[in-house]
């Protein structure tokens, strides 16, 4: 069985760049046009050239965390500005801590 591993893991490679490339945005796309990307990936894929081409020159690559766009990010509460100020002015307000302690008894 372990024979056709390298076999698997090459096929695997090929079939996710194949993907890649079709998945690819035309503008996102490197030196060459899209059709001539696949038919790289396709003709080369059996001996990894194709894809390890793509994979390295095709396509435009964004840092993490930069590719989405004008999406805001999610912030961990920790450093949340608005989170810890409402944790703040919770310590400070005397009366709520008097109607926890007056609940609890």
């Amino acid at each position: 069985m372990l024979r056709y591993l390298p076999f698997l893991l090459v096929l695997a490679v090929w079939i996710y760049a194949f993907i890649d490339v079709l998945n690819t945005p035309e503008k996102e796309v490197r030196h060459l046009p899209k059709v001539v990307w696949v038919i790289i990936v396709l003709l080369f894929g059996e001996v990894l050239l194709g894809p390890i081409a793509w994979f390295v020159t095709g396509k435009k690559r964004h840092a993490p965390g930069t590719a989405g766009g004008g999406r805001t990010r999610w912030v961990a509460p920790d450093d949340n500005p608005e989170f810890l100020k409402s944790l703040k002015d919770k310590e400070e307000d005397p009366d709520e801590n008097r109607r926890d302690k007056g609940n609890e008894g």
